[in-house]
Parts: C-alpha cells; structure tokens; sequence
C-alpha cells in the first residue's frame, strides 16, 4: 500500500517547481526557499493540511532521561 496519495504528489511537484523558478516563500518569514528538502517540507505540509493521504510528522522533541 502507498504511503502517499497522489494530492501529495501533486503539491510536492508543484513546490519544487516553485522553488526552481525562485517564487517559493517559507511560512512566517516569507524569505525565498532554496533548500530541496524545504521544498519537499512544504509541500507535504500543504498536501497535509487539504486532506491529502500523507504519514504523521515525526516529531523531534526527546525526552530527558532521570539519572
């Protein structure tokens, strides 16, 4: 079974291409993206946020161990 529906494929496509042409703009500062991997981010995030089929995000928060 797919990991990824094809709305996020589409929204991916669609951001790389942006970033390609320079007119892709990062969230809340709004400066250019230049990064692949922000690309890809971004249009995962979009793709999550139109009900697209797309895995969780893996968060990145550990928690501390007690000695």
């Amino acid at each position: 079974m797919a990991k990824y529906g094809p709305k996020a494929k589409e929204k991916v496509k669609k951001a790389m291409h942006e970033r390609k042409r320079g007119k892709l703009k990062s969230g809340r500062s709004g400066k250019k993206v230049t990064s692949r991997k922000q690309a890809i981010a971004i249009g995962l995030s979009e793709a999550r946020r139109a009900g697209g089929k797309v895995p969780r995000k893996k968060s990145s928060t550990r928690k501390a161990k007690k000695k």
